[in-house]
């Protein structure tokens, strides 16, 4: 598709038993299964660029990552092979994948034994020891560094209803939070997660990245949590905001409306347009609130900062993002997307409505996995 931005979506996953719905640190004999799997396969189909399964910070999770892909089709085909495929090797692990932001049942993390990882558990103590979340990034093809930072500087105010679109984490260590997303509330634990100031260009980017790096607060650039980052490795705008989506149609909703963000925002940039001059207290505001509602209550307005229907603001997205969807011809499909999403709830509904019905959390987990990659 000429002209369109490609997009990439990294998902995580828990690794739950089949027959309980504990969760299980069997990442390590997952993605010795995986790299079995490669290795005997006649086609010689790794993922290709740009895709594989890897560990996480946590034993009991993996992180698929697809090709950049171009159209909507394509897109949720590569999202579903991929959460395919990481069912099956788990599968011949002994345990399953699940599209969960947070574990519903209790569970005691571990740590995956790799020399970061465990620094990470010395110098953030119980931050790192809980942090077993699972999230849903998406990388959009960019220009340019300057492109890169001229839409993070635009896209701010636009970000708490994405998550609020995908929040999918209401149960945390065996009870309701009442949050719809509450991986927000554990994520943000982090030092450098949740929004950022403007940066003004690729330049102002970097010197903010030293000033931070020089706090000594942090191991590396790859722990700058922010909501939206322009990647290390990729040619890309990262958008970290969103939780794992428990639908991968909800998954592709997504990219497909970070994607028209992007688009619309570089367009913004290379016109000269000022980005919105809003306050990242009030997006740290607007955050809270998306994570506490989700699909099921009002929101802040990103135009306005004012409480708002979820309706209204998710109108106010598609308005936003309507010609640079009409563009990639993504139009029709978020439309209907977005309208199924909200008739069940997004994830965190579809979460709470499996505990109604099984009465029983272990269900809620069971209930994701037939969900994650539905036969």
């Amino acid at each position: 598709m000429a002209g369109v931005r490609t997009v990439g979506v990294e998902e995580e996953l828990l690794l739950v038993d089949p027959a309980t719905g504990r969760l299980r640190a069997r990442a390590g004999a997952v993605l010795r299964a995986e790299a079995t799997r490669d290795a005997t396969r006649e086609d010689g189909d790794k993922g290709g660029p740009g895709g594989e399964l890897v560990a996480e910070l946590k034993q009991e999770q993996v992180e698929t990552d697809t090709r950049p892909c171009a159209g909507a089709e394509e897109l949720g085909a590569e999202i579903r092979r991929w959460r395919a495929g990481a069912a099956a090797a788990a599968a011949r692990a002994g345990v399953r994948v699940a599209a969960l932001a947070t574990s519903p049942v209790p569970v005691d993390p571990t740590t995956t034994p790799q020399p970061r990882y465990e620094q990470m558990a010395v110098d953030y103590g119980l931050t790192a020891e809980e942090q077993l979340t699972c999230g849903c990034h998406v990388h959009v093809a960019v220009d340019s560094p300057d492109e890169a930072v001229g839409v993070l500087d635009r896209i701010r105010p636009w970000l708490p209803p994405l998550q609020a679109v995908t929040a999918n984490s209401p149960f945390w260590q065996g009870r309701d939070t009442g949050y719809a997303s509450y991986r927000s509330q554990v994520w943000d634990r982090w030092p450098t997660a949740g929004p950022a100031e403007l940066f003004g260009d690729a330049a102002g980017y970097e010197a903010a990245v030293e000033q931070l790096l020089a706090t000594g607060a942090l191991l590396d650039r790859h722990m700058l949590y922010l909501d939206a980052r322009p990647a290390e490795e990729h040619p890309t705008v990262e958008v970290r905001v969103a939780d794992v989506c428990l639908e991968a149609d909800d998954a592709v909703l997504h990219a497909l409306l970070v994607r028209g963000l992007v688009e619309t925002e570089a367009r913004a940039w290379a016109a000269g347009a000022s980005p919105p001059p809003v306050r990242t207290e009030t997006l740290r505001l607007a955050r809270w609130r998306a994570g506490r509602s989700g699909l099921g209550g009002d929101l802040v307005h990103p135009v306005t900062g004012r409480p708002a229907p979820v309706g209204d603001v998710l109108d106010a997205l598609l308005a936003h993002v309507a010609d640079t969807l009409a563009d990639s011809g993504d139009t029709e499909v978020v439309a209907d997307l977005l309208a199924a999403a909200r008739a069940r709830g997004g994830g965190a509904g579809r979460q709470r409505a499996a505990l109604a019905r099984t009465g029983d959390l272990a269900g809620v987990v069971l209930d994701a996995v037939g969900r994650t990659t539905p036969q």
